[in-house]
């Protein structure tokens, strides 16, 4: 799991790459949340647009990362989701609490 980001007028965007798995990314997509979160940030967008899989633990992981922006006082916006992906989400009714966008720029607009 390879995972970069960006600062954007003040929001942190977030793009891991890979699979979301237990013992692949998940833990790696938690530190890199808690570590914006540690730096200030509050608005945080996940582009899972390279994410190609995403298991019951990335789920796990998400509703974790979720909670710790909320807890902080923040925000949290997902884009970029393949089919699979999003319908993963939407199983789940994850859909109803996630702030859940297209585009980055639609997720970047509403901030």
């Amino acid at each position: 799991m390879n995972i970069t980001h960006r600062d954007h007028q003040g929001i942190t965007i977030i793009y891991p790459e890979g699979k979301i798995t237990l013992g692949d990314g998940d833990q790696e997509l938690g530190e890199a949340v808690r570590t914006a979160l540690e730096r200030g940030s509050r608005k945080v967008i996940l582009n899972l647009s390279k994410v190609s899989y995403l298991d019951s633990s990335g789920v796990g992981e998400l509703v974790g990362c979720y909670t710790s922006i909320k807890n902080k006082g923040g925000d949290l916006r997902i884009c970029g989701m393949n089919a699979r992906i999003f319908n993963l989400i939407t199983m789940t009714s994850l859909h109803s609490v996630f702030d859940v966008k297209e585009t980055e720029e639609e997720a970047l607009a509403g901030f």
